[in-house]
This record gives C-alpha cells, structure tokens and sequence, in this order.
C-alpha cells in the first residue's frame, strides 16, 4: 500500500505514520524550502524538532510545490501509484488548484483520499482555519477539564489530533477494506478535529439531553466513580486511583485500614458511594499521605488495588514493566544519533510494526522517488530544482 502525506502538522501525519508502521510506502509530500511547521514544532535539539523526528518515521521525504500546474501534475503522477491520499488543506484551496475530491476521484476512482479539517466538510465553517487547540475548546472537553474554581482547561499536549488521528486511521482501513473486498472504488474519508474528542466526552451531552444538566469541572475527580483522584504522599509524589467496579473498592477500604466499610452497601455500590465521594476521599487522602509512594504501592499492589503512581517522563521510560514490553526503543538517525522513541503501539503477533527510521531531511527521497515512481531523468529533476517546482 502507498500513502501519499501531504498533510501538515499532527492529525493527518498521525494517520500516515500508523500506516507506515505496517508496511505501507509513505511517501511525505512538503513546500520546497518551508516543509512541514511539525519540523519545528515543539521542543528541538540543533534546531531538529523531536516530535518531527518521531512522526515522521519510516517515510520518504521529497519537495513538491502543489500552487504551480507543474507541481499538481507531479502529484498526479504520484497518486497514480497510490492507495490513500491524506491532505488537510482548507477545502476552497483544493478547489481552487482542482484536488478537491470530485476532481481526484475522477481522475483516480480508486484513491481513498482522507481530508482533515478543523471543523470537516459541508457546513458554514467548512473553510475556516482550524487547529487542536480550538477543537479541544469547542468540543466541550476544555470546559469539563480543570478545577471547579479555575478555568477551562487545555492540554499541553496534541490531544485533539491524536484523538482525530485513531479515528481517521481506522476510517481510512475500513475503506480500504470496502474498495478491495467488495471492490466498491475509492471514497472520500472526512474527519474533524472537534468531532473525535467531543465523541469521548459524550457523557456531558447525554447529560444535557436527557437531563438538562450542564457538567462542570471536577478536578481530578468523576462523578461516575469514588473514590477516584490523585492523592500526595509523604515523599511529595502523588499516587492515581481508581475505584469503578464495587470489589476494587472493597479491597481500597481493606488496603487503607478500613474493612468495616468494605460491606456496607452505602460505601461499596456504585450509586450510593458517589454521594458519599467528600468523605471517601479524604479517607483515602489522609491514609496516602502517611506513606511514601513506595509503602503506599506495596501495600495496594498486595491487596490489587487500581492504584498507579503519576509518572513524569523519565519514570515513565525507567518502568520495569514497560520495559520489558519493549515499549521505548533506540533508533539511529544521522542527524541526532542514537534516540529513543516510542515503539508502535498496536501489538500484531504476526505483523508487527516497525521503526526503518526517523524523520528525514527536507527534500531527502526526491530522486529516489521521483526517478523511480515517475521515471524522471536527471536533466528533468535538474529543471524542477531550478524552477523551485521541488
């Protein structure tokens, strides 16, 4: 399978990196002397962006200006070898340069082409600029993220392309599936950014639907489960726990010194225990922040309490059990040298995914691509380097 990237940033790179993972050829299509902003997005090393260098694993890098009629033709010649196109242009820009999907299907009716967009495609903001940030505003998460006395709050991380990214790279598979095991053609795939994650905060909106409410912001904590918050220990590290099901609450109350209440009703059922959430968790805080975080833990794994300690990045990578799943691996790169990412994360036992290598130079793969996929010669690569083409 062939995948032609000529998205930008995270959400629709996201999609081609998974795919790259298992086997597909991704072919990353950049701006001539700009490339992608994810180049420098985020924390860098000799001005290399990290993330780039993760995200952009295993795919062939080459320069192609899509504005000029040149450049939409080389593209063209590329989509003809392809299976996916991924893209996250505005929809009136494709439009205006003849990509928008009618025009690719039909000229290339077996192409599964995925648009990303901020707000997706049909409605009155169709066209407008959209990023993560914005879509982790309006899709109600920012509003039930946070203290009940602070403000809305966001992510410090790309959540709402990440969420996008899952969704759309199991979309892009299903079509996938239709056009060759039901030999249906290509289609056009849309996803949002706003609509994935508004999909995993549904419960604010079931709430609102059928009951009229309004959910606010609870800090740690959530109204479908007590006791379940981040509790600080007495070495001033902080332990999560999570309590849903009856029998892990039970066993909490037995691991903090109080089996009288593991049998009472009021203290154990789901229901009952949530109106009693305030006086839970300050049992569970004051018991915690007795104990350092290793006492604490040694305890609560012996009674198989949910109970997990908030890790910062380099406990993360230390973990023994993560470890031992192989879950951060070292890749070289010429750039960087050695460096540690994170492996695939989907387990195939016959499959498996891979890392060939890390994100390349801008322009790296034009000649292997374009010598081998369109047949260019020399001269002929030579006359679009000089018109800035690629």
């Amino acid at each position: 399978m062939r995948v032609v990237d000529a998205a930008t940033l995270a959400a629709g790179p996201l999609v081609a990196t998974a795919l790259g993972e298992f086997g597909a050829d991704v072919i990353k299509v950049e701006q001539p002397g700009i490339g992608d902003p994810l180049r420098t997005w985020g924390v860098r090393r000799d001005d290399i962006g990290l993330v780039w260098k993760s995200v952009s694993r295993n795919k062939k890098c080459v320069t192609l200006d899509l504005r000029t009629d040149v450049g939409r033709d080389l593209l063209h010649g590329l989509l003809a070898h392809s299976d996916v196109f991924v893209v996250n242009t505005r929809p009136s820009t494709l439009a205006r340069w003849g990509l928008d999907y009618e025009s690719l299907h039909e000229r290339h009716p077996n192409l599964v082409v995925l648009h990303v967009t901020g707000y997706g495609l049909g409605g009155p903001a169709s066209d407008r600029p959209g990023f993560g940030t914005l879509a982790e505003a309006m899709s109600g998460f920012a509003h039930v993220c946070g203290q009940a006395d602070g403000p809305p709050t966001l992510p410090p991380f790309m959540l709402a392309d990440g969420v996008a990214a899952q969704s759309a790279t199991y979309a892009v598979l299903a079509a996938l599936y239709h056009r060759d095991v039901h030999r249906g053609g290509g289609q056009l795939v849309d996803v949002s950014l706003v609509e994935p994650l508004a999909r995993l905060v549904e419960q604010a909106t079931l709430a609102y639907d059928q009951l009229g409410q309004i959910q606010g912001r609870t800090g740690n904590r959530a109204d479908a489960s007590a006791p379940r918050n981040a509790y600080r220990t007495s070495d001033d590290k902080w332990i999560a726990i999570s309590s849903a099901s009856s029998s892990i609450a039970a066993r909490l109350y037995r691991a903090i010194d109080r089996p009288d209440l593991a049998n009472r009703p009021e203290y154990v059922d789901p229901i009952p225990r949530q109106a009693r959430a305030d006086e839970i968790n300050a049992l569970v805080a004051a018991w915690i922040c007795e104990r350092t975080l290793a006492d604490a833990m040694k305890v609560f794994l012996a009674e198989h309490v949910a109970a997990a300690p908030v890790y910062d990045a380099a406990q993360l990578m230390a973990d023994e059990h993560l470890r031992a799943r192989g879950v951060f691996v070292s890749v070289d790169d010429p750039d960087l040298g050695e460096m540690t990412v994170q492996a695939p994360v989907a387990r195939l036992s016959e499959t498996p995914g891979r890392i060939d290598h890390l994100g390349r130079a801008l322009g790296a793969d034009n000649d292997a691509v374009y010598r081998d996929l369109l047949g260019l010669d020399d001269d002929r690569l030579a006359d679009l380097r000089s018109a800035g083409t690629i």
